[in-house]
């Protein structure tokens, strides 16, 4: 598990290209047969993917989590963005096809990723945030998430948002997470932007064409820094910056929060006219 610290805006407004890169971005999420994962100092949110071929792979506990299992004291939500799979939690087997969501609460002491194919990997993209209290652990389908159409064609961020893990679905102590599916022509996501003040979240892109990138904006208002971002790669966003971004083509990509709430329409809207 590698780590990824903190820091803030003044920091952030002095990096060249390979320090926004270093810091905000996650190239590697899935590694096929093998369990990736990066914690970070935003909320100590871990962000990760597992994507098993043969063997299921068991969730690890790294040494640097000083637990005596992963989920001792943290929550997790698992979102499948490939094949069929399923993640076994204490012996129960759950299964998600693709764009199903698992929450598994704190306690959990042994879980497992498996694909149904493994010439059709499922690829598990995961979040984890310290959890206070135990949750149930609660499969959502995509089609149990009732979709919310946003934005419109003629602003090109016509798009449909997905919301799994957050205040009125499944239950969490802090962790919240979705996703949004651009329509095809569209290709701003998020746009107004907006910031969080108390909490941070992380990006997932993926369903992006062989060859298409999204053009990430992230940093003050007044002080923006852009990222260009791959399929399957991941974005960290601190409390204090926005997140939008303008893709080559259309595309889809996982929302993940966690701090002081779970309500999804805790943000703080910036205009247009003053971003910089």
């Amino acid at each position: 598990m590698t780590q990824r610290f903190a820091i803030g805006p003044r920091e952030t407004a002095t990096l060249n290209t390979n320090g926004i890169r270093e810091h905000f971005l996650i190239e590697n999420i899935f590694t096929a047969g093998e369990i990736e994962l990066t914690y970070t100092h935003y909320d100590r949110m871990i962000v990760g993917g597992a994507q098993p071929t043969g063997a299921a792979l068991t969730l690890p506990c790294p040494e640097s989590l000083k637990a005596n299992f992963f989920l001792e004291r943290r929550e997790l939500g698992a979102l499948n963005v490939g094949g069929a799979g399923t993640i076994t939690v204490d012996g129960t087997v759950y299964e998600l096809g693709n764009q199903d969501c698992l929450y598994v609460g704190m306690g959990s002491k042994e879980v497992a990723f498996a694909s149904v194919d493994a010439a059709n990997p499922a690829k598990f993209y995961l979040l984890s945030s310290p959890a206070h209290a135990v949750h149930p652990t609660t499969r959502r389908t995509q089609a149990e998430a009732t979709p919310v159409e946003m934005g419109a064609m003629e602003t090109a961020n016509e798009r449909t948002i997905y919301k799994y893990i957050y205040q009125e679905g499944i239950q969490s102590c802090q962790l919240v997470m979705g996703l949004t599916q651009l329509k095809p022509g569209n290709v701003w996501n998020t746009m107004p932007s907006h910031t969080h003040d108390r909490r941070m979240e992380a990006y997932l892109y993926f369903n992006l064409p062989q060859g298409q990138r999204v053009l990430h904006l992230l940093g003050e208002p007044t002080e923006t820094r852009p990222l260009w971002v791959s399929n399957e790669q991941a974005i960290l966003s601190p409390p204090w910056s926005i997140h939008t971004g303008c893709g080559s083509s259309n595309y889809a990509f996982i929302w993940g929060m966690a701090g002081e709430n779970r309500e999804y329409t805790d943000m703080d809207a910036v205009p247009l006219d003053a971003l910089r």
